[in-house]
Parts: C-alpha cells; sequence; structure tokens
C-alpha cells in the first residue's frame, strides 16, 4: 500500500461530518482485500443532532461517485451512515483492542499558494470551502496501512477498527456507540498527528482534553417595519447579539480551565425590518467534566435570558459533545515500549488544549473496566489546526502504523472483566 498517496487521495476530497462518503467508500475497497469482518452503518442514526439533510447527502454523493468511488456503496452510506467497524482476530488468545480513525474534514477553504505544501505538490481540496485540516486524512491512511500489516494474523487477540464519522463538532463517537461498537473491549486507543509535537516523535496518552458541549440556539420574533412600527417587533438578532456578549462576559472558574466560544451568528431579514429570525452556535469547554457541565448551564441561562429581555423565544439545542480523559499507566507503558521496540521516540505525556469525541469511546471502555490512552505522533505541522495553512510531514505516517502494529503484536494481556 502506498501509505502517502492514499494520505493524498483522502486529502484532495474532504468531506464534512456525515458527508464522508467518498471516504468511506475508499475504505470500504481496501478492507474487501484483507481477513476482516466489516460492519458498515455502524451507528445509530435517530437523535443526532444536525445530521445533513437529503440534499446534502445527494451532493456528496454525487460528487464521490464522480470521483471514481463505487455508486452501490456511495448509496449504501448515504443510507445507513458513514460509520465502518473492521475486526481482525489474530492467531491465539489475547485482548480485544478498538482503535479510533477519524474520517472527516471542516468547512475551511484550504490555502492555495505556492508555499502550502498540498497545493504546490497538487493535491490541495477539490472540493472548495472544505479542507483537511486537522490530520484526519493522514488517520484514514494509518488504519488501513495498520489493517494491511496485521493481515498475516501474527498476534494476539483481535483489534477492531473504528473509521469513525463526524469528530469535528464531538458527534460521530456519540452515534457509533448507540451502536455498541466498544462493547467487550479490553484496550482503546486513538491516535492523532500533529498538536505542535515535532515530526515523528510519540506521545504515549494526553493530558489537558477539554470536555465540551456544543449548542445551537435558534430566536424567534416578530417581524415589523424598523421605522414606520419598530414598536411592535421582536428583535431576534439583537437578542442573539446580546447573547454573544453575555457568553463571552462569562466568568471563568479557579478550579478548572475553561473556554467558551461563539463561532456563527446569522439572521433573516433586511435593512428596514426588524429581524425575526436569529440563530448562533456556540460551545462551552473545560478540562474538567463536571465544571463542563455548569458553564454549559450558565451558557443556556445566559441564551434564555437575552431572549426574555427582548421578548422573543428561544430554543436551545445541544448539538454535540465530548469528556475528559485521563489515560491509563499500563496503556502508557506499553506505547512506550512499542515506541521503543520500533525505534522511535517517545514521551509519556502530552498537553493536547483542545477536544475530541474520542473520549467518549474511552470512557465507555474504562466504565466497563478496560483501559484506554490517546496517542500523539508529531507532524511538524507548518500552521495551527484548523488553519487553511495546515499540513503534516508525511513521514509522520509510517511512525504511527510502526508504533500501533507494535503495541498489538507485543499484546497486552487482557484486563479480567
Amino acid at each position: 500500500m502506498d501509505l502517502i498517496n492514499l494520505r493524498r487521495d483522502v486529502h484532495a476530497h474532504p468531506e464534512p461530518a456525515f458527508c464522508e462518503l467518498r471516504t468511506a467508500a475508499l475504505v470500504l475497497s481496501h478492507l474487501r482485500e484483507l481477513p476482516v469482518t466489516v460492519r458498515t452503518g455502524a451507528m445509530r442514526l435517530e437523535g443526532i443532532p444536525a445530521y445533513p439533510d437529503a440534499a446534502t447527502l445527494e451532493h456528496f454523493a454525487g460528487l464521490a461517485v464522480g470521483s471514481g468511488a463505487d455508486e452501490a456503496d456511495v448509496a449504501k452510506l448515504a443510507a445507513e451512515g458513514t460509520a465502518i467497524v473492521a475486526e481482525l482476530s489474530g492467531d491465539r488468545p489475547g485482548p480485544t483492542w478498538a482503535l479510533r480513525f477519524d474520517m472527516d474534514a471542516l468547512p475551511v477553504t484550504e490555502a492555495s499558494d505556492g508555499t502550502h505544501f498540498p497545493a504546490a505538490q497538487g493535491f490541495r481540496s477539490a472540493y472548495e470551502g472544505f479542507m483537511h485540516a486537522c490530520g484526519h486524512d493522514g488517520h484514514v491512511a494509518i488504519g488501513l496501512a495498520l489493517a494491511r500489516r496485521l493481515a498475516d494474523r501474527d498476534f494476539p487477540g483481535t483489534v477492531r477498527f473504528l473509521f469513525q464519522p463526524a469528530e469535528e463538532g464531538g458527534r460521530g463517537a456519540r452515534a457509533m456507540l448507540g451502536a455498541d461498537v466498544v462493547d467487550g473491549v479490553d484496550r482503546f486507543a486513538a491516535v492523532h498527528l500533529g498538536l505542535d509535537l515535532p515530526t515523528g516523535v510519540v506521545a504515549a496518552g494526553i493530558t489537558g482534553i477539554f470536555a465540551t458541549t456544543k449548542m445551537r440556539a435558534r430566536f424567534t420574533g416578530t417581524a415589523s417595519h424598523a421605522a414606520a412600527a419598530p414598536q411592535d417587533g421582536r428583535n431576534a438578532l439583537l437578542a442573539a447579539a446580546t447573547a454573544v456578549l453575555g457568553i463571552h462576559g462569562l466568568p471563568r472558574f479557579s478550579t478548572a480551565d475553561t473556554r467558551v466560544n461563539v463561532g456563527t451568528l446569522r439572521a433573516d431579514g433586511n435593512v428596514n425590518i426588524v429581524p425575526a429570525l436569529a440563530e448562533l452556535t456556540c460551545e462551552a469547554r473545560s478540562k474538567d467534566g463536571a465544571v463542563n457541565a455548569d458553564l454549559t448551564e450558565r451558557v443556556k441561562q445566559v441564551l434564555r435570558g437575552a431572549a426574555l429581555a427582548q421578548g422573543v423565544d428561544v430554543d436551545i439545542e445541544e448539538t454535540g459533545g465530548s469528556t475528559s480523559l485521563d489515560c491509563d499507566g499500563e496503556l502508557l507503558d506499553a506505547v512506550l515500549a512499542a515506541a521503543g521496540a520500533t525505534g522511535h521516540e517517545a514521551v509519556r505525556l502530552h498537553e493536547m488544549g483542545g477536544s475530541d469525541d474520542a473520549s467518549l469511546f474511552a470512557e465507555a471502555v474504562q466504565r466497563a473496566g478496560g483501559q484506554a490512552t490517546y496517542i500523539v505522533v508529531g507532524g511538524g505541522n507548518p500552521a495551527p489546526h484548523h488553519n487553511p495553512h495546515f499540513d503534516v510531514d508525511e513521514t509522520a505516517l509510517p511512525v504511527a502504523v510502526d508504533v500501533l502494529e507494535a503495541l498489538v503484536r507485543r499484546g497486552a494481556a487482557a484486563t479480567d472483566r
């Protein structure tokens, strides 16, 4: 398998949350060549907030088929969801691993200047307005390369590969957990490229991951003529704008690191109309799950208060989220040993400073008596994550495959369950 070209192919065709139809079809095409059991539709579609509508799915299905994806696979994935689980059994008893590889891209327009490596090398995003700006293209390639290496089945136990949609926004893991994808798992690990580690350096685990709650608030007021009858209007935009300032004005906590952000604000109307509809999206984060829950409720109070002050209604929807994560010491030791065995530099822990809903998989495994960690492989990223100039040093990809392969082949003993 050409690991670099596979990554570049995925990079050139970025797809947003739950629309990863071409990417998932590509995953399926590679898995069919291997001695794995494949489960498609490995997610619960009911109750997913802000799930793409039929027109959006049809649009990305057309792009997928137009760029070479199998039409039947794309149709099946559009109907069932893009989550894929592949299971590979070793030739002797051992632990059951679950390894997460996320697939989705971001609504970012990729840089096109010659200083940006993908643009200079001809694999910049073919879909304007979307970009792999977080390394998930590399994660997909790593997962498939690992499955191919382990196809000889010369390892103890079982490996379950979780190809996850919709990590961005914190919705995909929850949808997959609804389909029981980590039942019976003894060891869980996610892998992420970049995060400001030097190229090829491996972090066995992370600290400082934020619990987060993503929210959408829709304000509904009454339209009126802004000059002739302003008293008859109820200004939804003013309520939303007041809420923006109120959210950013919330006090921080002394007991845990916290963050708030309003990411979008939109309204309907015209310059001479009191706007009746407005919508904002926002998030709360904390390195402590309980503090995040408290902060989330304070954000909701601000939203409700702003609506009340302007006499409008507000509907608040939690659109996604994740929790905090404590990596297990035994797995940290195992990753360090795997890195050492493959000759790669490693550190025990790395400060993350962000969120990832892989934490929900980890939490589920740990609650059932298993162990979890979150592995980082430095990617020498020249720009921050979620930036139009983000990229990864492709020499980091085989490092990640080496370490994960050694981790599985060395086979830590399963925890008694």
